[in-house]
């Protein structure tokens, strides 16, 4: 197992995150309960007590069923500073509100979260560590595959039996099963893979993938072709290290801005960014010396709710994104 100073020169050199958590009246109580259907809470199914949950709001959360190591550059101001959020009015300024959590490996440094029904599938990064793996969340994984080094393991997703798995660095897109997830082809792209996520965008399918920059490509479906791309803008500037991505029902693409406490929201046609989620304050400032960068993003099926975590976080949140 690779300690944390021998992560050096695979992106892996960033310290661990502190953050000064910002009081929210109502949030965030000290008590943790016990909570019903850690494993199908998420979506529909028989409940039964596991896992541990916290008391946000002052009241009792649960799951709801379904009703519906790249440091920040070093002196280097981010567009996405959650201080430029309310300089532009068409950028609606959002909060991650906690409403249930659940036990998250805190050795898996995450790159990649998605959901296929009710299991949740999380690509892992780092050389001879980088892994994928499926089952119900909050539990132990049913399947899982690891990548041979010099591979490292980025960003995940699917498009009718195949699931798509970035490396970062490798220049390799991995086409599996996505039953087994059995490997079955790679396919060579140029520059960096950070994220990955599909998106139906009038009666079409295409990925839409990040690079760390400010760009978003789109891809073919089953080739990995480039079909064209969009440039993401916050205020009127590029809005740059875009990770991990989900392209989310509501039609939008969210990212975490690598680095940062930060999500945006996209708009696929435009690339004007619609919203600024603030995720800062998930863990406690114990949680926090051991833990990596925020990333990871699920939508959650059938809910207006999402799963976050982040790089060697203990745990995984369901959020709700509502406004400030």
């Amino acid at each position: 197992m690779l300690s944390q100073s021998s992560m050096a020169g695979q992106r892996t050199t960033e310290p661990a995150i502190t953050r000064r958590k910002r009081a929210r009246p109502g949030t965030r109580t000290q008590a943790l309960v016990v909570v019903a259907a850690i494993a199908g809470a998420l979506l529909p199914g028989p409940a039964e007590p596991r896992g541990l949950i916290r008391n946000d709001d002052a009241t009792q959360t649960t799951f709801a069923p379904a009703t519906h190591g790249r440091p920040p550059v070093r002196g280097q101001a981010m567009a996405t500073a959650p201080g430029n959020a309310a300089a532009s009015p068409r950028i609606r300024s959002l909060r991650a509100v906690v409403r249930a959590t659940l036990p998250h490996d805190p050795q898996a440094f995450t790159q990649g979260l998605e959901f296929r029904g009710a299991t949740l599938y999380e690509s892992t990064g780092l050389v001879g560590r980088s892994s994928l793996r499926a089952g119900p969340p909050g539990k132990r994984p049913t399947r899982q595959v690891e990548l041979p080094a010099p591979l490292f393991g980025e960003g995940i997703t699917f498009s009718g039996a195949k699931l798509w798995q970035l490396t970062w660095r490798n220049g390799i897109a991995i086409e599996r099963d996505a039953t087994t997830l059995e490997e079955r082809r790679r396919v060579s792209f140029p520059g960096e893979g950070w994220g990955l996520c599909h998106q139906r965008i009038a009666g079409r399918e295409r990925l839409v993938m990040s690079d760390g920059t400010d760009r978003l490509t789109f891809r073919d479906s089953n080739t990995f072709t480039a079909t064209g791309g969009i440039n993401v803008r916050k205020d009127d500037a590029p809005a740059t290290r875009l990770n991990e991505l989900e392209c989310a029902p509501d039609g939008s693409i969210y990212a975490n801005v690598y680095g940062t406490d930060t999500i945006l929201r996209i708009n696929p046609h435009t690339g004007a960014v619609t919203a600024h989620i603030d995720a800062s304050g998930l863990l406690t400032a114990a949680e926090s010396r051991l833990a990596g960068q925020l990333n990871g993003i699920a939508a959650v099926p059938g809910t207006d709710f999402f799963l976050i975590t982040g790089k060697l976080w203990p745990l995984m949140f369901q959020v709700a994104y509502l406004p400030r």
